[in-house]
């Protein structure tokens, strides 16, 4: 018997604006988008939260922001983070350094990531899964203290990046240097964060598609990605928008092409909030 396969289609930055939020409700209501991830401090994010309490089966995680966007704290309690409007730091890789070798950072930091669960909780949403800007949760401290919170807020699952170099560069061999970086990186930063999760039974996929293809999620590339999945669970995450660089993956989310090709390559369409048990599908 053929084993069952699952998709997570995603939008990414929920809360943004309010035409990344509109383009999210159009394609899960008319298209294949079935998850999405709330920015608790954008400026959307009132509007955000009023549109998934009128689609209750959108899933809504935490899109966590710890670097390009504002904090949930005042920036004077967490003047390591922010600067005095709470703005974090617009470069990740400069960012991630200080979390990691500046103690008074990593102790304003926990601060700052139970602020942003509190205040999603705040909202009434059922958390579906916790990922975040620009990938900055899977720094290991900041993963490790979303484990630690976990029990706390009901962290049922968390992103972990993972797809394969191959199969991106057969669609295209742009940025070819960048891809490269980011597999071995996110590669080696997916292998902590499995044995992380997995010892404190947290749910995740076993293949994330996005990365590498980020900002160009287009139906042609989700036709040719789509039958070459080898794996039974996988989220593939995007950023959709009405207008914008983000037009485009809303065209792909809305394709009746990519509905068809994911029904017959076995594909169900679910979201973290029915996520099997990913020990069946190892």
């Amino acid at each position: 018997m053929q084993a069952k396969k699952f998709a997570i289609i995603n939008g990414d930055d929920f809360g943004f604006s309010s035409s990344v939020n509109q383009a999210i409700i159009k394609a899960h209501a008319e298209g294949v988008l079935t998850s999405t991830s709330l920015m608790v401090t954008a400026d959307a994010a009132h509007e955000a939260v009023a549109l998934a309490r009128t689609h209750p089966n959108l899933a809504v995680g935490l899109h966590l922001v710890l670097v390009c966007g504002k904090s949930a704290l005042p920036p004077q309690q967490i003047p390591h983070l922010v600067d005095k409007e709470g703005n974090f730091f617009n470069d990740s890789l400069l960012a991630g350094l200080r979390y990691q070798f500046v103690r008074k950072a990593r102790e304003e930091l926990r601060q700052e990531i139970r602020a942003q669960l509190e205040k999603f909780r705040s909202t009434g949403l059922p958390l579906s899964h916790v990922d975040g800007h620009l990938h900055m949760h899977m720094h290991p401290v900041v993963l490790g203290i979303l484990t630690d919170l976990a029990a706390e807020f009901n962290i049922k699952a968390i992103r972990l990046p993972f797809e394969e170099l191959g199969l991106n560069l057969k669609h295209s061999r742009s940025k070819m240097l960048t891809k490269l970086v980011w597999s071995v990186v996110f590669g080696r930063l997916r292998h902590y964060g499995e044995h992380l999760l997995e010892s404190q039974g947290i749910s995740f996929t076993q293949k994330v598609y996005g990365l590498l293809q980020t900002g160009n999620i287009t139906e042609k590339y989700l036709l040719e990605l789509i039958p070459q999945i080898r794996a039974e669970l996988v989220e593939i995450y995007c950023h959709p928008e009405l207008s914008g660089a983000g037009e485009v993956e809303l065209a792909a989310l809305l394709s009746s092409g990519v509905r068809e090709v994911l029904a017959s390559h076995g594909f169900e369409l679910t979201n973290y909030y029915f996520l099997p048990d990913r020990t069946l599908l190892d």
